[in-house]
Order: structure tokens, then sequence, then C-alpha cells
């Protein structure tokens, strides 16, 4: 049975009920033309009745039954706020002759005979759904793959679920942090600690009311970036910064909510952000990374100190990593660290960690004559992003080459500042480093992650290879067509050679490893003359 939205005489005298129990003095809207008497009667079968208060406002009233108890009220009552209808009194009751349903009163504001149409088509719609039904689970179809001896690892999106295991802070403060002698701060801790332990896949993410005081710290902190980003942050960072204040609201009055954050990065690089408690283990946060997934705190730092903390909060996640987020090189980077780390030993995530903190949280490039920050630590860090740049700039700080050895061996300081930081030419270079480490790792085949099912392919066959290269092949074909169709728009004069294009693409099957592969693997040629496309790139048509 549906639960099913109708308004009959008895409805009528119910709408005329709730009202006089509210001691409110009302007259039914009166309409003198025909035609629109014809329509109000119409309306008042369909199930929605008009009336005028005292006060002349024009309001609407939808009477609905319930059949599953009230498993459908939070739907029916989400697809009029969908709709921008406002809904400003709602009620219900058990129904007086149906066992087990439930009547539910509902009150729209409604100006002119625009809204009632949207209301009554809106009820109509309802009419044909079963606002009670259960929610099936979701189904993502994995693959069951012998591991051997290798450690469990999520095979699909819904299963980060279960990888929360909070390491340290969380509800949880150590005597030294700066809110442990503050008992209204440990609460509120407390507070988004359960929030983001109840959080579930799939679901949306909850906007928070920040206090005051939370806005005033986010403020001071804002302020202060905002001027050194503009000096020494890298142009990926600064070029995504404009679509962040559009349309996530980053303002210096304003923490953004990671729901807003959520859509903008899904648009814009199938990166999704997820509530967290605390600091995860590092196999649980890198396990995220592999889906394009970022554990994002929504605590704020205590106030006392708005310039340190000995934890990442949510200044550090949206004014350090978002913006790197949003750039689809940096995303792939960061994912392909994620992926590295599926399965792997403690001795090898232990590896991944020193480079994701090295490159992601304080890595440094090269634009042009100047090193500019790319990692979210410095990024956040107005006092160490100073430190950090200027040193660099009088050789106080010391500033090494991307390498391995260097970066394992190096000590990971989250209190203070680093004992020195990690350079690249460009951030692709970085990208390159991180390969060469996943490609060391030993694993009995290679994983793949499929973004059309959120899930993880494990690659242990020749078919399943084959039929990835299959793939792969299409989308090279949409390649070769398109820069076809540019040369010969362009007359073989545009700024494309594909030659660069063709061995670009070729060096994704380059496993030289990377510290000895040229400084510059993929470059344009010297020679001014440019092959035809036909001589550079060939896709097989069979």
């Amino acid at each position: 049975m549906r639960d099913q939205l109708t308004m009959n005489a008895s409805g009528k005298g119910l709408v005329a009920l709730y009202l006089h129990r509210r001691g409110e003095n009302w007259v039914w809207q009166s309409i003198v033309e025909e035609e629109e008497e014809r329509r109000l009667s119409s309306l008042q079968q369909g199930g929605i009745l008009h009336f005028r208060n005292q006060d002349g406002v024009l309001k609407t009233a939808v009477i609905f039954s319930l059949s599953r108890g009230m498993l459908g009220l939070s739907r029916a009552i989400r697809a009029f706020e969908d709709n921008n209808m406002n809904l400003v009194h709602i009620e219900s009751r058990k129904h007086r002759t149906k066992e087990g349903e439930f009547e539910v009163y509902l009150e729209i504001n409604s100006e002119n005979s625009s809204d009632w149409n949207n209301i009554q088509h809106l009820t109509n719609t309802l009419k044909g759904i079963d606002l009670g039904l259960d929610e099936p689970p979701s189904f993502q179809k994995v693959d069951s793959v012998d591991l051997g001896d290798m450690i469990q690892f999520p095979k699909c999106i819904s299963d980060l679920d279960s990888c929360q295991k909070v390491l340290m802070y969380g509800t949880d403060l150590d005597a030294d942090h700066p809110g442990f002698k503050d008992p209204t701060y440990r609460k509120r801790r407390k507070f988004f600690g359960d929030l983001a332990m109840i959080y579930r896949h799939g679901q949306t993410i909850p906007r928070v009311k920040y206090t005051k005081e939370e806005i005033d710290t986010w403020g001071h902190i804002f302020r202060k970036l905002r001027e050194l980003h503009l000096r020494y942050a890298c142009k990926e960072f600064l070029e995504n910064w404009p679509e962040l204040a559009e349309y996530c609201e980053y303002r210096e009055d304003n923490i953004p909510q990671l729901e807003d954050i959520n859509r903008y990065l899904r648009s814009k690089t199938g990166f999704q952000v997820r509530p967290v408690a605390g600091y995860l283990s590092p196999r649980d946060f890198l396990a995220g990374l592999a889906f394009r997934v970022f554990h994002c705190t929504q605590y704020i730092r205590h106030s006392s100190d708005p310039f340190y903390t000995p934890e990442p909060d949510c200044c550090h996640e949206l004014l350090g990593h978002m913006p790197m987020f949003a750039d689809n090189s940096f995303a792939q980077f960061s994912q392909e660290i994620g992926l590295a780390s599926l399965g792997g030993s403690d001795a090898e995530i232990a590896k991944l960690v020193s480079c994701y903190f090295f490159t992601v949280e304080f890595g440094i490039t090269r634009e042009g004559n100047n090193w500019k920050a790319y990692g979210a630590g410095l990024l956040s860090s107005a006092a160490e992003l100073e430190h950090t740049m200027k040193g660099i700039e009088d050789g106080t700080v010391k500033l090494l080459p991307l390498d391995g050895d260097a970066v394992f061996s190096a000590e990971l300081i989250v209190t203070d500042y680093q004992n020195q930081y990690f350079k690249t030419e460009t951030i692709d270079k970085a990208k390159e480093f991180v390969r060469d480490i996943a490609n060391s790792i030993q694993k009995p085949f290679e994983l793949r992650y499929n973004p059309y099912t959120q899930s993880v392919e494990v690659l242990n066959s020749s078919v399943k290879i084959i039929d990835m290269a299959k793939e792969l092949r299409g989308d090279l074909c949409i390649v070769a067509s398109a820069l076809k169709k540019v040369q010969e728009r362009e007359g073989g004069d545009g700024e494309i050679d594909p030659d660069l294009i063709s061995r670009y693409l070729s060096s994704g099957l380059d496993i030289t490893p990377y510290c000895s592969r040229p400084s510059s693997p993929v470059t344009s040629p010297t020679s001014t003359t440019q092959k035809k496309f036909g001589d550079s790139l060939q896709v097989p048509t069979k």
C-alpha cells in the first residue's frame, strides 16, 4: 500500500481542526470568476486546499497519510524543500480509523496561482511514490580474488565506512593540546567526533553551525594566509581559489561547509571529502585517496593560538588541501599514492607516508626562477610558509632534490618546522617519483581504480589486462581523432605537436627507474617542422 496525498471532505475538516487548534482565524480564499472557482475546486479534489489567514497571507494546506509509520515523512518534506516551497507548519497524528497509519498536515506559503500549480504537480508526483519504502542497500559487484598473504584492503568506496581507525586526538586530547583544559572546547570536539563516526558513504554531509568564536579564529588565519598565498603558492593553487570563493563561499567571515566542497570537487576532479574524527591510521587514510576520497576534519583549532595546531583541522584541510584537489593532475597524483598503498606491508606504507608527507604536505616546485609551495602543510601554516620560503631565498633552509633514500631517512615533524624540504622542477616530476616508489612495492598483481563502479579492480590475468587495453584504445581513438581535426582546422601550423603527444603517451610504458630517466623525458622537438599526424600517432583500426 502506498502512502497517498489526498484531500476529501474529511480532509478539509481536518484542515479546519488544525487551524482552530492553533487559534488562527481564517477564511477560505474567495474567488469571483467561474474559471478560477473551477480551478480551485479541481485543486481541492487533487489533495490541496488554499486559504488566506487573518493577516492576509495566502497559504496552501496539504494533508496526506503514511501507511508505514513515520518512515516517509522526511522524504515527503524533503521533496517540498527541494522545490523551494516554504514549509511553515507541520503536524502529525495517528490515523483514527486505520491501524498503523499517520495523517500529516503541511502548511506552505503560496503567493499566486503559479505556486498552486507547482504544489499540485508535486502532490501528483508524490502520489505515485512509496514514501515509506526502506532504501535498499547499495549494490557494488566486487570480484572475489585470493590475495594470498597480502593485507586486506577496501575493494569499493563504501568499504571506507569500515576504515575509520582514529589513532590520536579525535575526542580525546593530550595534556599538551591547547584545548585540553577548556571544557567547552572538549565538548565541541566530542560533537564533531560523533558527527564523523555516524557518517556513511552516500549520505549528505551535515552542515555545521559554527560559533562566533570558531568563525573569528578562521578569519584570523584566513586573512594572514591569503597575503602569503599570493606570494608563495603555486599557480595551480591560485588558479582554483576563485572558484572555491564563488561556489563554496570561501570568505574570512564564513567557514565553508564540506557538502558544498564535496559537490564542487566531484564536478571538477571526481574527488570527494568525508568527515573524520581525528588522525586516521596511515593505512586507512591512504586507502581513502585510492578512491579519490579525502578524509576531512570539520573541527577547528583552539582560539587561544590561531596560528598553531598539533593536528590537522578544518583550516589545514580547507585552506591547504582543497585548492590542489581541484587540479586534475594533482588529484591523479594523490590517488596514485593511495592505490600504491592498498595491500602494502607496514614498511611499504611507511615509505608511502614519507612520499606523501614531503610532497602533498610539504612539497616545493619551481615556477620560472622562483620556488613555490604546493604542499598543504606549508600552505595552511602562515608561520612555516613564511619561514620556509624566505629561508630558501637566503639559503638558511635546506632544500633537497626529491630522492628516495633522502626522503625515507628524513624525520617527519608535525609540531615544528621540518629539518629539510624537497623540491622538484615540476609537480609532474613528483608524480614520476611516486610512481617509481609504487612500482617498487612487491605485489603479485596490479590494481586499477574503476571510476564508473567506484571500485578497485585486480589485474591478475591476461584477460583483464586485455579488457583494460581495449578501454584505453577507445580513449586513444578519441585523442587521435581530436588531434587530426585540430591539425586539419589549423593547417598543420597549430600549437599542438603530435610527436610530443605520441612520446608523452608512450612514456607511460616506460619502466626505467625514476632516477635513471632524462631530466625532460617529454619535450617538444627543436625543429620547427612538425610531422604529419598520421606519421606520429596512429591507432590501429582492428
